[in-house]
Parts: structure tokens; sequence; C-alpha cells
């Protein structure tokens, strides 16, 4: 097995919450593995697919395709950009049969952060230490089009000093959806309110999540209400010691 993994930071780590992808660096490094940034990489071309712009989309995937050429492991911090490489570049490809295979090619290479190191690495324990009560909150697509689930509490189970509360109903929506949150403003806030009504009833000092679009809407509903509730990527978590 390779030690030399290749990470796609994603438009909103790279411009928003660049802490992220040193956390994401950080953990897979303690644990063995070497880490290349292709400087070439933008963006996977989600926001554009999900808004109907295929044929921007498809322009954005073909540089994806041409960045990642010939890595082993490309490592996503983010449940939604994992499963439009994977499950979406095929629709994208459906009239191309050699863009489409290229696209599985390198899709199967292609994992999120808490998948590639409870599946490919085969840890649970990174060696993390955090002392709080967190809650986790199960970002749409890593559930529903990667089935995640499991992957990240395994891992927040083995960091030292922590307590993991369930919140109820855990799986659903926070409301972002990217562009949803700006078509269909009210109906995105409302659902917020009903996820941060649930962190709040867990108890929970940190809520924690492997989406950073979530972690965004969530941790601004957060502020805008004052509540001393933290957002925090599962890397951000898993890095410290």
């Amino acid at each position: 097995m390779s030690n030399r993994v290749s990470l796609f930071v994603t438009c909103l780590v790279d411009q928003l919450f660049p802490k992220i992808g040193l956390a994401m660096a950080d953990v897979l490094e303690r644990i063995g593995y070497e880490c290349e940034f292709r400087q070439d990489q933008t963006c996977c071309g989600q926001p554009a697919f999900n808004s109907g712009f295929t044929s921007e989309a498809e322009d954005v995937a073909r540089h994806f395709l041409k960045t990642f050429e010939g890595a082993e492991y490309i490592v996503v911090p983010s449940g939604s950009c994992s499963a439009m490489i994977r499950h979406h570049f095929g629709d994208l490809f459906a009239k191309d049969d050699e863009a489409r295979a290229a696209a599985s090619e390198v899709g199967g290479r292609v994992y999120e952060f808490s998948e590639f190191l409870t599946s490919v690495a085969k840890v649970d324990d990174v060696g993390a230490r955090y002392e709080s009560v967190v809650t986790y909150h199960d970002s749409c697509h890593a559930l529903r089009d990667l089935g995640i689930k499991s992957q990240p509490r395994r891992l927040l189970e083995k960091v030292r000093g922590i307590e993991i509360r369930e919140m109820a109903p855990a799986e659903e929506c926070c409301g972002f959806g990217g562009t949803f949150s700006v078509k269909m403003g009210e109906l995105s806030s409302d659902m917020l309110d009903g996820k941060i009504q649930s962190i709040i009833a867990s108890g929970a000092r940190d809520v924690v999540s492997i989406d950073p679009s979530c972690l965004m809407q969530i941790e601004g509903g957060l502020r805008r209400r004052e509540l001393p509730i933290r957002a925090l990527h599962l890397a951000e978590v898993l890095a410290k010691t």
C-alpha cells in the first residue's frame, strides 16, 4: 500500500476554512502518510451541476480528472464533494464513453477523509485528545450518497477525553443544500432552526461534521443566536493532541 496521498481540499476549505485542510494533513502525516497538494486543483463542479449549468460543470470535472491523473489516493474533507466526483461525474459524461471511463477510474481512488482513515489506512485511533462534549451531525451527501455513518463516530470514540452525545435526530438535514439555501431561504432557515434545537438539546459544547458546507450553515446559525457552541470539522478534532 502506498503511503502517499493527494489532497483535494475543496473550494470552501481553500477559501474559507483552510484550518480544516491543514488539520487533515496533520492527521494523515501523523499516521504515516506523505501528503501532496496539486496546485492546479480548483473545484469539483458541484455548484454549477446543482444549478443546472452542466456544460460549465463538465469543464470543471475534466480539469479535475486531468489534475489528479496518476494520484493513487485522493482524500477529501467533504462528503458532498466526494459524492459529486464518485457518483455524478458519470452523469456529466453520459455521452462521452472515454471521459466516463476516466471518471469511473479516478472516482475509485477518491475517499472522504473519515472513510479513508477507517477503510484504507484501517485506523480508528489517531492519537487525538480533546476534552469536550460533542455531538455529531450526519451530512446528507455523506450519509445518503456514500453510506458514511459509523466511520466518523468510530474515530471520535477513540479520542481521549471526549464525550459524545447523539442529537435526535442526527440524520436530519441542516438546510444548506448548496444553492438550495439561496433559492429557498425561508425553508432553509426553518430547517436550520430544527437542527440547532437538536444540538442544544444534546447538551454538547461542539457540533462535529465531515462537511464544511454543513458546518458553515450551522456555525452561522449558532453565531446569530449568540450560542456558545462551536462547529468543528472532524479533522480539527482528530488533529488535537
